[in-house]
């Protein structure tokens, strides 16, 4: 997977480009019993009028009759879409009123910009509640065919950078102003920063799914970072890293942003959680093997200095992308191959409790044959 893949908005529905989500409307779900339907439908009424918003959400009924039925199976089949939609009427009235795809860029562009005037508490509230927004809207051109699957991915995969390019765009704006770091730019606190923040998996991928964390592997160049005095940077890039996994994975009142897991950095049990270029290169290397050589195929700089993750990954490409298969190569490919195997409930596929995952056919074995033929 190329570096510079950015995730796409061309997956729309023809008929969303120039109306509102509702009249692009093609349910993919069936609508209810009359008599569970309507509870629903009511929790939605009252919802509406006690923010005052009764008559706009009548109107908006009427105009599409597929509106109401559709809106109450989304309901009925999801707890985490009815409270969305319950706790913030006028959010839902916006979405189904707004064009799907200047919605989808609205609630992105906010996001990376949220950092601007900002302090951590207030980016964090931003930033979970454009989240919220993010994934009602999502879910609605899901369920309502207005997005296929590349629409609906690419989506959750815009929306990660921006969060991630945000908090990113904070931290380091801040830490300039305490004087522990020196910027080039600071309109872009990212530019110029040396800090690397490589997006792996379904986040690098561009194939993030709503319940999906986002795997991150963070450097830093030496080179082009600007430290005060004796300053070291293992320290600092290893206090910034902490901060940004707390502004997007800790829980409170509005949720949380992403989870993030970052495992797949090299020798995860071993080394700090950021770690410079230089070292990252000298262990793969080194000691790099074919599971990291294949994960790093969908490796992409999702925030921070992207001009120095891009050059990263480019002294990389003979690593990942080796001439030749020696005997030692296809050995290994085989032990990977038999660890799979080796997992809990890969001998049978049953349809109650199979892991879909790991289990015999699953995600794994797919990405391991995908990753192979690459």
């Amino acid at each position: 997977m190329p570096a510079s893949l950015k995730p796409s908005e061309k997956h729309t529905r023809k008929n969303a480009s120039s109306a509102g989500l509702a009249s692009a409307l093609a349910p993919r779900i069936r609508p209810l019993p009359a008599k569970v339907a309507k509870p629903r439908l009511a929790d939605l009424a009252e919802a509406a009028g006690d923010a005052g918003l009764a008559d706009d959400l009548s109107r908006a009924l009427k105009e599409n009759e597929a509106l109401a039925p559709f809106l109450a199976a989304v309901m009925e089949c999801s707890p985490f879409l009815r409270s969305l939609m319950l706790d913030d009427p006028a959010r839902l009235l916006r979405l189904i009123s707004d064009d799907p795809a200047a919605a989808r860029r609205r609630i992105i562009a906010a996001t990376a910009r949220a950092w601007k005037g900002s302090d951590e508490a207030k980016l964090m509230r931003t930033l979970r509640r454009a989240r919220q927004e993010l994934a009602l809207l999502t879910a609605l051109c899901d369920l309502g065919g207005v997005w296929d699957l590349a629409g609906v991915t690419g989506a959750l995969t815009a929306f990660a950078d921006a969060a991630v390019g945000a908090a990113v765009r904070l931290i380091l704006h801040e830490a300039r102003e305490a004087g522990q770091i020196a910027l080039p730019d600071p309109t872009h606190p990212e530019t110029g920063s040396g800090w690397i923040i490589l997006g792996m998996g379904k986040c690098g991928a561009a194939e993030l799914n709503y319940s999906s964390d986002i795997d991150l592997i963070v450097l830093y160049d030496a080179r082009v970072v600007r430290l005060p005095g004796d300053a070291e940077p293992v320290p600092f890039f290893v206090r910034l890293t902490k901060r940004l996994v707390r502004i997007l994975q800790e829980r409170d009142a509005d949720g949380y942003v992403f989870r993030v897991d970052l495992r797949l950095r090299p020798d995860p049990g071993a080394t700090n959680i950021a770690m410079s270029t230089d070292a990252a290169l000298q262990y793969y290397e080194g000691l790099g093997q074919n599971w990291e050589r294949a994960a790093l195929i969908k490796a992409r700089p999702v925030a921070g200095d992207a001009p120095a993750g891009e050059a990263f990954l480019a002294e990389l490409v003979p690593y990942i992308w080796r001439k030749y298969l020696d005997y030692a190569a296809i050995a290994d490919i085989h032990s990977i191959k038999r660890q799979i195997h080796d997992y809990r409930g890969h001998g049978e596929v049953a349809v109650a409790g199979h892991n879909i995952k790991l289990g015999r056919g699953g995600i794994r074995e797919i990405e391991f044959f995908v990753q192979t033929q690459q």
